[in-house]
């Protein structure tokens, strides 16, 4: 199989003769071979296994997204990726990185609530003049 993984700006990466590949969705995990049907799949956040000749198995952290199997192609589409050879070294750094990012999506939420409320007074204020 070939793997792409695709990132909002860029492709994170490209494997080809992959013989294996494990993600996880919110049905549980799912492991893909090639001659496996064509599927979709929505993706947790978690460690992507995919197995080829040249590196054995690897890891890959992935943020939420979309996993599309169609023929010997699987493209995964996320957020964020991180790689990386110790699976314990890799988890860390998805909790630390992940975690980082809800923190500065909070951020960016309440800020956005404080602009959207100061919009909606000053419209009523202006509805009632």
């Amino acid at each position: 199989m070939r793997l792409k993984i695709l990132l909002p700006f860029q492709i994170f990466a490209e494997k080809t003769g992959v013989s294996r590949i494990v993600a996880e969705t919110y049905q549980g995990s799912l492991g893909l071979l090639p001659r496996r049907l064509d599927c979709v799949a929505a993706l947790l956040p978690g460690i992507l296994l995919f197995e080829n000749e040249e590196e054995g198995e690897a890891y890959i952290a992935v943020d939420e997204g979309v996993l599309v199997k169609k023929g010997r192609d699987v493209l995964v589409s996320v957020r964020n990726a991180i790689g990386g050879e110790d699976l314990g070294l890799l988890r860390e750094a998805v909790e630390r990185e992940f975690r980082n990012l809800d923190e500065q999506e909070q951020s960016v939420r309440q800020v956005l609530a404080k602009m959207e409320s100061v919009f909606i007074r000053r419209f009523m204020r202006s509805q009632r003049g």
